[in-house]
Formats: structure tokens, C-alpha cells, sequence
């Protein structure tokens, strides 16, 4: 059996399609608007405050604090485990949604971006930080994934990002300052119309599979251990999407076995018009359909 308009994502070591299946939903009763648990938002919010607590402290405080409405220890140690796990769940889906449109850009820059106390403050340069990154995606074909973070000494904010950047603003120049971090002279590569507008900057050229790889892993390591927001471009594809002969699958892997394990130089088609594209190759895949 074929495979038709194939949804297909890199796992970092081999391709993975997902099969277009036919959905037939049943219409949905209509239910009356549900009142909001006050006691599952409270639990959101006090799981979102960072403290030097560890993971069973803070859920015990959490208990404890939850357990002044409700009046029932064993009720309220069940609304924060469920909390907890809708949680983990969520950031699991997120993280691995995350990893798939990673691993579908060829990225070409890593960047590390910090404000300019003379220029704007903390809020400002969040603001107006983000909306220079969506005019850029909108107007230049910038396409980006990122995270805000604190450094350890200064707790000053910066923002590290992974960049497609298509077409460059502004002028890059070589700068030499003194590291404080590594107690040693630095070489950064500044871009000037960032530099005017925010302050100083770090464009490095991703040059190869390794180097995207190493950025990524530096980038996710924030994501992980800080828990920040991810930001990233508007219609950031997860997939790309195209028609697969059964000969180019290995196997069907997953829940119910709703995916397939494709061999490594599987080809691409349109069937429907009995076009071949061409062996699976990062060239090919910019061209292909993508899907979310």
C-alpha cells in the first residue's frame, strides 16, 4: 500500500511519516460552559514560581496551601498530582513539537542579543525587541527560535536564538571587548542595526549539521532547565508533506502503529500525477508542501 500526502518529520536520525488517515468525527452534543477550578489555577501559578525548593518541597507546599479551601488533604494531593501531570504532558508535547521544527530548517546563524541600559529597559526591550523579529519574518523571510534568559552573575536579560536568515540587515562588524564570564579578551560578531537599536550582539555562522546541532542542544539547554517560554516565527512548519511508494517503508512504528519508519533515501512523488521529485534531500524538502 501506498502512501498519500505523507506527513514526515526528522527525528534527528532517521525520517518518520505520518499517514493521511480518513477522520469521520461525530457531531459534538453541546455542553453547558464549565465554571473554572479555582483550585487547579492556583496550583498553575504557585508551580510557576521559581523558588530554591526542591520538586517534593514545593509540592508539599503546594498541598498545603490548596488544602486550606478544600479541607481534604487526600482531595487536595490529588488536584495537584493532576495538575503536575497535565503539565508534564503538555511540555513533553510541546518540547517534542518544538525538536520537529528544529530539525526541518537549515539554520544559519546562532545569536545571542543583550539590551543596552542607555537605550531601553528590561520591559522595553522585550517589547519592542520581539516586534523588530516579527516585522523581520514578515518582511525579510526571518524564521527563528528562541528563549529569553537571565545570566547567573548579573541576572541580566538577554535573548539566545537559532536564525534562517535569508537576507541580512544592517552590516556585521568584528568587535573585541573583555569577557567578565571567562575572565579573557572576546571576538563577537555585531550587527549594526541591532547594535543602534538595542546594544550589543552576537551573529555566529552555523556552517554545517554539527554546529546546528551544538546550537540547538545550547539553546534547549535553557529551555529545560529554566522552563522560559520558547518564541518562535510565525509559520514555523512542523512537517513536509509528499507521497511515499510502500517499497521506501521500513516498518510501521508508534501507538497502533499510525506512523511509518522510512528508509534514508526514500523517494518523493506526486501520484497522483506519477511525478517523481527525487531521492529525500535538504534541497528538496524546502521545495515540498509543508504542514503544521
Amino acid at each position: 500500500m501506498d502512501y498519500i500526502k505523507t506527513k514526515i518529520y526528522f527525528d534527528g536520525s532517521h525520517y518518520i511519516g505520518i499517514p493521511k488517515v480518513a477522520q469521520y468525527w461525530k457531531k459534538r452534543k453541546h455542553k453547558s460552559k464549565q465554571t473554572t477550578n479555582e483550585n487547579e489555577t492556583e496550583v498553575k501559578q504557585l508551580l510557576s514560581e521559581r523558588t530554591n525548593e526542591t520538586k517534593q518541597e514545593k509540592t508539599e507546599r503546594i498541598v498545603k496551601v490548596i488544602n486550606q479551601n478544600i479541607k481534604n488533604i487526600e482531595h487536595s494531593q490529588a488536584v495537584v498530582k493532576k495538575v503536575i501531570e497535565k503539565d508534564r504532558r503538555n511540555r513533553i508535547v510541546r518540547y517534542t513539537r518544538l525538536i520537529r521544527k528544529v530539525n526541518l530548517q537549515q539554520w544559519t546563524h546562532f545569536c545571542t542579543f543583550t539590551y543596552d541600559s542607555n537605550k531601553l529597559n528590561e520591559e522595553e526591550f522585550r517589547e519592542k525587541f520581539l516586534n523588530c523579529l516579527r516585522h523581520l519574518s514578515n518582511r525579510k523571510g526571518w524564521k527563528y527560535i528562541g528563549v529569553f534568559e537571565r545570566s547567573p552573575e548579573l541576572q541580566r536579560l538577554h535573548f539566545h536564538g537559532i536564525f534562517v536568515i535569508p537576507e541580512m540587515v544592517g552590516e556585521i562588524i568584528e568587535t573585541k571587548d573583555y569577557s567578565t564570564k571567562n575572565h579573557q579578551m572576546q571576538i563577537a560578531h555585531q550587527n549594526t542595526f541591532f547594535l543602534e537599536r538595542f546594544g550589543r550582539n552576537d551573529f555566529k555562522v552555523i556552517e554545517n549539521n554539527f554546529h546546528s546541532q551544538q546550537a540547538v542542544r545550547y539553546m534547549l539547554k535553557y529551555i529545560r532547565k529554566t522552563g522560559e517560554k520558547v518564541i518562535y516565527s510565525k509559520h514555523l512548519q512542523t512537517y513536509f508533506v509528499t507521497d511515499i511508494l510502500a517499497d521506501d517503508v521500513v516498518c510501521t512504528i508508534g501507538q497502533e502503529n499510525r506512523k511509518i519508519l522510512l528508509f534514508d533515501d526514500f523517494q518523493c512523488w506526486d501520484l497522483e500525477t506519477g511525478t517523481l521529485f527525487g531521492t529525500v534531500n535538504k534541497e528538496l524538502i524546502d521545495r515540498l508542501p509543508k504542514a503544521f
